[in-house]
């Protein structure tokens, strides 16, 4: 199969998952298109809720095993759209689109590179290509919940738009969700405790405080406070106030190391949402990056968290596309990124030595 048919098959497919409406949680249909497109292509893939995956044809035991990982579901429209989201349109070259390039873009390229290699007799490992659900959310029905039904996994490549340089490490994300408790009392009288008050005393020790170890590739920790709540009427000291922190996290402390910290330094009531969301590296000796190395592909460590976080094996984050362009009004994705993301790939694993 060459390289060229296929960039044809992956665009195709692209504009067909981008006319299919495919919110996180709402992904039924575009888990079809993959699983047909995918019986179409002479593959038997599997299928657990709205989760595809399948295994190359010669798959063994006794080879390590390759996950391709990326997600079919979007988030909802932004407001700003000039365009119909869900009507693919190719205009300068630029496929434009909802998902077109988060992570659509990659997804396909991913597909498109699992055929390639898919009924090669002599490969030295195994391919496993996994379109999974409800990355958007981070949600429990997404590559989580389908990682005890694949085959045992060794290491992972997770498709994200990345203008195919290779993230060795992605920052984990913690949201904190914090409440201070003051006391109603007039605003005409000194009466009361204002829990606004309170709250703006622990916020600006969130905005003030410097973790003191810092990551070699993702830098330091970084917490903002993103969402504030108080008061009901303007003449009432509020008692409450709630608001959220964003962490995120990086490989010099674990979650429990911040939240620890984090509770010990502000009066405010502090509930971790989750600690699921964990920072990941992989090791700069790892064949995955040295492959990079030799073919001159960039690495870096990526700010933003994905399914990465999610996948208990050495992984990298790499695609086409470009995420300062995900979740944008009017999004879209060069064709020829989808063209060289395809090449691209299969020249990594081409120059994977294990």
């Amino acid at each position: 199969m060459t390289t060229e048919f296929l960039r044809h098959k992956a665009l195709d497919l692209l504009q067909e998952l981008i006319s299919t409406q495919s919110f996180s949680k709402e992904e039924y249909k575009t888990a079809t298109i993959i699983k047909s497109f995918l019986q179409s292509e002479g593959v038997t893939p599997q299928r657990y809720l709205n989760n595809v995956w399948a295994l190359n044809n010669q798959y063994s035991l006794d080879k390590p095993t390759l996950l391709l990982n990326s997600h079919h579901d979007t988030v909802k429209p932004n407001p700003g759209y000039t365009r119909d989201p869900f009507k693919p349109v190719v205009e300068d070259g630029k496929l434009f689109g909802l998902g077109s390039n988060d992570a659509g873009g990659p997804l396909v390229s991913l597909i498109a590179t699992f055929l390639y290699f898919n009924s090669q007799n002599n490969l030295p490992f195994n391919v496993v290509l996994a379109a999974s659900a409800e990355e958007e959310i981070s949600g429990f029905n997404g590559i989580e919940c389908i990682l005890d039904k694949l085959p045992k996994v060794d290491f992972a490549i997770v498709g994200e738009p990345t203008l195919m340089k290779m993230a060795i490490a992605e920052k984990g994300l913690m949201v904190l969700d914090c409440k201070a408790i003051g006391k109603a009392g007039h605003a005409a009288r000194e009466e009361g405790v204002n829990a606004l008050y309170l709250a703006l005393d622990d916020i600006q020790w969130f905005r003030n405080y410097r973790f003191e170890k810092v990551s070699e590739t993702l830098g330091p920790v970084k917490m903002s406070v993103t969402v504030i709540n108080a008061g009901q009427a303007h003449n009432q000291v509020p008692p409450v106030c709630h608001y959220t922190v964003d962490v995120r996290a990086t490989d010099s402390c674990s979650l429990e190391e911040i939240l620890e910290k984090v509770k010990a330094s502000v009066k405010s009531e502090v509930t971790p949402r989750s600690l699921r969301l964990r920072p990941k590296g992989i090791a700069k000796d790892h064949p995955l990056v040295l492959a990079a190395n030799k073919l001159g592909i960039d690495t870096y460590g990526s700010p933003t968290t994905s399914d990465q976080a999610l996948i208990p094996v050495p992984s990298v984050k790499m695609g086409p596309g470009d995420s300062a362009r995900s979740h944008s009004a009017d999004e879209f994705i060069f064709v020829h990124e989808i063209e060289e993301g395809i090449d691209s790939y299969i020249r990594l694993l081409e120059s994977l030595k294990l």
